[in-house]
């Protein structure tokens, strides 16, 4: 089950619910019984294995900071 934080508006407490993912939006109290609440977005790492190569960087590919455009 997702885990979702949010964040108190009343006490400034972050904290976490393990919910579906149809209930994310739905209101949640804080530990504390405060109910003015607010979801944070979470930043979530997707991609690649560990063993994948990385991104072309700089060079005169195309691009603004590659392609010489910037200026």
């Amino acid at each position: 089950m997702p885990r979702y934080e949010y964040r108190c508006r009343t006490c400034g407490d972050t904290f976490e619910l393990s919910r579906p993912m149809a209930d994310s939006s739905a209101p949640a109290s804080c530990p504390s019984g405060h109910e003015d609440t607010v979801k944070l977005l979470s930043a979530v790492a997707v991609g690649g294995s560990a063993g994948s190569a990385p991104a072309p960087s700089g060079g005169g590919g195309g691009g603004c900071c590659g392609g010489g455009c910037c200026g």
